[in-house]
């Protein structure tokens, strides 16, 4: 029986937006031991369920089809955001904690 984790993707540092993050995602969990390749010493595994990543619309679509194939699957529900409102002006308040210079 394969072990599935569920997943919503949190954005790179490279992306500004939200773009990718609203997609589930369904990846298998490691199963087998990395070891280094004799050879070149390159990671090396026999596990090729590892490869597979599957997106979904929704997490009710994961779930779906995680169940259809017997499956055991964790969900990982993402972390809420807490924007912090920033101003301009907070740069020259008077109450800021360090003096603002060049």
């Amino acid at each position: 029986m394969s072990k599935a984790r569920i997943y919503q993707p949190a954005k790179t540092a490279m992306q500004s937006g939200r773009n990718k993050s609203k997609k589930w995602v369904l990846e298998f969990v490691r199963s087998s031991r990395v070891e280094p390749e004799p050879l070149m010493g390159w990671q090396s595994s026999a596990d090729t369920m590892r490869q597979v990543k599957l997106h979904f619309d929704s997490v009710d679509n994961a779930v779906a089809y995680a169940e259809k194939y017997s499956l055991d699957y964790v969900v990982n529900l993402p972390q809420k955001r807490s924007p912090k409102p920033k101003a301009y002006a907070d740069n020259f308040a008077f109450g800021r904690a360090g003096s603002w210079t060049h």
